[in-house]
């Protein structure tokens, strides 16, 4: 039976905001995706995390349902900013939040521009990129490349070409959504990537968080580990060994695992 119950939008922050949610019962939890994955993409995480909370899925401005155009600006504070307004505008005043890659600096940034409403905060494989670090390794070209296919039309077989790894039913998810992420959105994420230093924020974390890390996904080293550990020594760190960056994606039960009963 499917968790799913509606997708909907707010008014928060000024913008449109489009979210999907699933369960309805149980603690809230705020999920927001990484840089190319509306939310209907997590679709499939979503499902199962509605077992136990009321869990909310949100398309980042300028991806899926929610505000997009040039119109916008698309920096990493402005993004933080739209998650406490998209909970402040459901009127949810105690929630965790579950952020995977560019999603994780969302939601800890959010986490500490507001932590009151926050009870658990979790940060899937969050880029550790930044002014004078080294180079997150997801490289540019094949975000635009897909994104400029997508607009034309691609199926679940030319999606293949980046995501090898991928069922056939999460690549036609893909390549049904991923025109919806607007280029000039994506670029500045990216670019934000390596211009915003999210480390600033783990020592004014007040919350319990849990860090997962891809064993294979080359983002988070173990030197980041330690020096995230050094900035933030409450923290309580998760490996799932077997997976890439897309965590949920190469191993689902893993993901689960190293999320435990974190959230309760």
């Amino acid at each position: 039976m499917s968790r799913f119950l509606y997708g909907a939008n707010v008014q928060a922050n000024g913008i449109r905001q489009h979210y999907l949610r699933y369960g309805g019962q149980g603690p809230a939890l705020i999920l927001i995706p990484g840089i190319t994955s509306p939310a209907i993409t997590w679709g499939f995480v979503a499902e199962r995390l509605g077992e136990k909370y009321d869990t909310y899925v949100l398309d980042v401005r300028g991806r899926g349902l929610s505000s997009s155009g040039p119109e916008l600006t698309y920096d990493a504070e402005t993004c933080a900013q739209d998650v406490n307004a998209f909970a402040a505008a459901l009127k949810l005043d105690s929630y965790s939040l579950i952020g995977h890659s560019m999603g994780a600096r969302f939601a800890l940034r959010a986490a500490v521009l507001q932590p009151a409403g926050v009870r658990r905060l979790v940060l899937v494989d969050p880029p550790v990129s930044g002014p004078g670090r080294r180079d997150y390794p997801g490289k540019w070209p094949w975000y635009v490349d897909s994104i400029r296919q997508s607009l034309s039309g691609m199926d679940a077989e030319q999606m293949r070409a980046y995501c090898p790894t991928w069922s056939e039913e999460q690549r036609q998810l893909r390549a049904e959504w991923l025109h919806t992420c607007y280029e000039p959105a994506i670029q500045r994420a990216y670019e934000d990537f390596h211009q915003v230093d999210s480390h600033r924020d783990y020592p004014a974390l007040s919350m319990p968080t849990l860090l997962m890390i891809a064993g294979l996904g080359g983002v988070i080293l173990p030197e980041d580990e330690a020096e995230i550990r050094a900035l933030q020594p409450e923290i309580t760190l998760a490996h799932v060994a077997n997976a890439g960056h897309m965590i949920p994606w190469d191993d689902f039960d893993g993901f689960f695992r190293a999320l435990g009963d974190f959230l309760d």
